[in-house]
């Protein structure tokens, strides 16, 4: 399939999407309301990787879709996603630059330039309110910890692919602990998640990947996380079956974000990371794609699994 071909494909399934009512537009790509049903799959889902990770014990933490903008500075997304990240700004300025921001308004003119940046930033990735989180309680304990998040995230690229949103949801457990105990989590989350995704009848492969580092610099980043094999997803076809999307991703950080946030194991060692995080949304739109948009009718397999 070429570019132009695959191009078509999402808006394709986009505009199908959108007809059958489980997409909302909004007016801007990549920014959708979700229908009952879309929710309901996507909580039967969520339902589903507790059913298969509850049992080990994670703390469970919500957060906002927002992050303190100073975890954020120390993430050093900057570096490796400037393109990616969204800032919040406000209105900072006084009545007289009120009525020239409504002045401006009105005559269709950028209102933006008393907008100042605020605490907060929009949070990229899930897994990112934990690091400091942990770090802020102390050493690990010897088991280390596992934890269990679930947040809205943003990250700005709009595009027509319904499964390139800039607002989604993202499940994770994160594992912070030794090398050992956090590859441990990995091994057996790259068997469980080809399993667990494997009993909804979808189409999927698991394979080394890379995150999209940011610049010349990037691409050596992007090679050596390949190389190692610091990170693997889980592929489904959506809008194209030559380039299936990641639906889930098994990530080992080493020991970055243990460095960042000063993250200490209970012998005194640096802690490593790892998490594997479901793309909510992006389940969902694989299940509609390969099962049809009429839930009812989808195979009985599928629905014993989703609603028991």
């Amino acid at each position: 399939m070429n570019m132009i071909d695959s191009v078509s494909a999402q808006e394709a399934y986009r505009d199908e999407l959108v007809a059958a009512g489980l997409l909302i537009p909004t007016g801007v790509d990549g920014l959708y309301g979700r229908s009952g049903m879309f929710e309901e799959v996507v909580e039967r889902f969520d339902a589903l990787v507790t059913v298969w990770g509850g049992a080990d014990g994670a703390e469970v933490m919500r957060f906002p879709p927002a992050l303190n903008r100073k975890y954020f500075e120390e993430s050093e997304y900057l570096k490796s996603f400037p393109h990616l990240a969204g800032t919040i700004h406000s209105f900072a300025g006084d009545e007289r630059a009120h009525r020239s921001l409504l002045r401006r308004l009105e005559e269709g003119q950028d209102w933006t330039e008393d907008q100042v940046a605020t605490d907060v930033v929009m949070t990229p990735a899930a897994c990112y309110p934990v690091y400091p989180t942990v770090a802020a309680r102390g050493p690990l304990p010897e088991e280390g910890r596992l934890i269990d998040v679930f947040s809205y995230c943003f990250r700005h690229e709009p595009s027509i692919d319904p499964a390139r949103m800039q607002l989604f949801r993202m499940r994770e457990y994160i594992r912070v602990g030794t090398p050992e105990q956090v590859m441990e989590f990995r091994e057996t989350w790259l068997r469980r998640g080809r399993e667990m995704m494997g009993s909804l009848g979808v189409p999927l492969d698991i394979d080394v990947a890379n995150d999209p580092f940011f610049g010349r610099a990037g691409t050596m980043l992007s090679n050596n996380q390949r190389d190692q094999k610091l990170k693997f997803e889980l592929l489904i076809p959506i809008t194209s079956e030559e380039k299936p999307t990641a639906c889930l991703s098994f990530n080992y950080h080493q020991d970055h974000f243990g460095h960042l946030w000063d993250i200490k194991t209970a012998d005194g060692g640096v802690a490593h990371t790892a998490c594997v995080g479901f793309g909510m949304e992006r389940v969902a739109l694989a299940l509609f794609r390969h099962h049809g948009f009429d839930v009812a009718r989808w195979p009985a397999p599928v629905r014993s699994v989703l609603w028991g």
